[in-house]
């Protein structure tokens, strides 16, 4: 783990944030239609994960999913191209926030309906071993996941099967509007992979480290044939589920108590502390990447809609 990558992770999850915060400034002026779900605070756990993985691995991921898109390497052009409709988003603006999909970048779905992403995953790892090749298949899902059909079957076949798949729970502490507690009877949902045989951790969250060394255990026991794994990682939301939600379901100052320990500032706060990083520089590193953002949401902006025959193409066969 050098500095050179923990520099690097850092300015990804600095990239994801202020993408993330220009989408909100977007979807408020009318230029993104439908709906969005922001992931602000949750970095850690997308870059984290994506630098644990090869070329030829397989993601599926949430509707909340454009940190994970980015920091998988789709670029902020071709992702706020697909959140305005635009004909060089990366599904050709026919998808739109919830669906960034990119099968060269090995994202293969991106899933509107709750855990809908982890059977996709089981059936693309076990793919992998027809195929004879060694890929393995990470399929995210929220805390509200966890409680859905198709995460048991996922789960139970796969470790029937030893899936090269590794199953990354988001524990945000809400699913949607609904507390963890009020619709499930524990707090650590690692200890649901005990009912399918197969090792289950808890992550920190918000230490991209911690991320990263846990998946990439997680990985390299699925690559030598040894099945899956599931993991939980603790993080948290800073914006409501999606849109315009204030989110005034959570306690008081259960918001500024998580920001304490923000993702990005933990790792500044490392990186500035080893001297990788002069005390201004952040600053500095912070304003060229939101300059950059700017510049990328101008240039999708000024994408072409797509045609009707292109829209067409999506939904006929020819």
């Amino acid at each position: 783990m050098t500095t050179e990558i923990r520099v690097s992770w850092y300015r990804k999850m600095l990239e994801i944030r202020l993408f993330e915060e220009k989408v909100q400034e977007l979807f408020m002026d009318g230029l993104i239609q439908g709906t969005t779900h922001l992931c602000q605070g949750q970095e850690a756990v997308s870059v984290g994960a994506a630098a644990a993985l090869r070329a030829d691995d397989y993601l599926t991921i949430t509707y909340r999913g454009h940190g994970h898109a980015l920091a998988r390497g789709m670029s902020t052009d071709v992702a706020f191209g697909e959140l305005m409709g635009r004909s060089g988003g990366c599904c050709g603006g026919a998808g739109g926030s919830m669906h960034l999909t990119d099968f060269g970048l090995g994202i293969i779905g991106s899933f509107a309906i709750i855990g809908a992403g982890l059977p996709v995953a089981v059936g693309a790892a076990l793919s992998a071993v027809a195929r004879g090749k060694s890929s393995v298949a990470v399929a995210f899902c929220g805390d509200g996941g966890t409680n859905i059909g198709t995460f048991h079957e996922a789960l139970n076949m796969a470790a029937v099967w030893k899936a090269p798949a590794v199953f990354v729970i988001e524990n945000n502490l809400y699913g949607e509007y609904s507390p963890l507690r009020e619709t499930t009877p524990i707090d650590d949902l690692y200890l649901r992979a005990a009912a399918y045989d197969m090792p289950g951790t808890a992550v920190d969250g918000q230490d991209v480290a911690a991320v990263y060394e846990a998946v990439s255990a997680a990985v390299e026991r699925a690559r030598g044939g040894e099945g899956p794994t599931l993991l939980e990682a603790k993080t948290y939301r800073y914006r409501g589920h999606s849109r315009t939600d204030p989110a005034k379901y959570r306690r008081p100052g259960e918001l500024e108590q998580w920001r304490q320990r923000d993702p990005i500032d933990l790792l500044e706060a490392s990186l500035v502390a080893e001297g990788v990083f002069a005390p201004h520089e952040p600053d500095a590193l912070r304003l060229a990447v939101q300059e950059g953002i700017d510049a990328s949401a101008v240039r999708a902006a000024d994408m072409p809609l797509p045609t009707l025959s292109e829209m067409e193409s999506y939904v006929y066969a020819r």
